[in-house]
């Protein structure tokens, strides 16, 4: 998973731990002055190190002040410490069940179709399974395949706004089977929607163009759209 995305996931945990810690100190007037923090934390992102100009990229942030930002949001995560990578990866993905009785190869021609139906290209594909077979020599390993998508028009904005967000281009769909042969849709979680309490504090309003947000939103609704038709068999 990208640091980056761990990074969003964390601000956003955080956001929720502070307004819980609020509302029982509300509750509870003993609770007002207990610290929940290990102090101010001072983020790697300034306006002056900020592009300004389309496809400009912005400074590079060390991994040193990386790792320091973490180390200061995790106090405030209790939660944080009963967290294993799976719960992480978890939290960080949208998946789909696919309806029983689907073949593996219906589920992704339903996924092709919508997709080519919502102007999506397919620019990518990995079998991934057929990798662990041919190098590894695993013979029991499920069948794995990622997908990559592309909205060509979006992209374009979104790379001329943030360069780095190349890292998450293109979009991708991964189509797997489990321990017990179900069939599972899955993307990253590119859900944006808990920004709306926060606008004009992340840049939504004094920094990303709304043109540009509410691309964003299209591209995460459209991914939804195309992986639920493919968990549901839709032709």
């Amino acid at each position: 998973m990208k640091r980056s995305a761990l990074l969003l996931s964390l601000l956003f945990v955080v956001g929720q731990a502070q307004a819980a810690e609020t509302v029982l100190a509300q509750a509870n007037p003993y609770l007002t002055h207990v610290p929940v923090s290990a102090g101010p934390i001072t983020l790697p992102v300034t306006p002056s190190g900020r592009a300004t100009r389309p496809y400009e990229m912005s400074r590079v942030i060390p991994p040193e002040e990386k790792a320091a930002l973490m180390k200061q949001m995790l106090p405030m995560m209790n939660m944080a410490t009963r967290m294993d990578v799976k719960d992480v990866m978890n939290l960080m993905t949208t998946k789909y069940k696919a309806k029983p009785g689907l073949t593996y190869d219906e589920v992704v021609e339903s996924m092709k179709l919508r997709a080519n139906q919502l102007n999506f290209k397919l620019v990518g594909h990995s079998a991934m399974w057929k990798d662990f077979q041919a190098v590894l020599g695993d013979t029991n390993a499920p069948r794995i395949e990622v997908f990559h998508y592309c909205d060509i028009a979006a992209g374009r904005e979104v790379l001329k706004y943030a360069p780095e967000a190349l890292v998450y281009l293109p979009c991708r769909i991964g189509v797997m089977e489990d321990a017990d042969k179900n069939i599972w849709v899955m993307t990253l979680d590119w859900d944006i929607a808990w920004l709306d309490s926060i606008q004009g504090k992340m840049g939504l309003e004094t920094g990303a163009p709304k043109e540009l947000v509410e691309s964003a939103r299209e591209i995460r609704n459209k991914m939804d759209n195309i992986m639920k038709a493919a968990a549901a068999g839709d032709l």
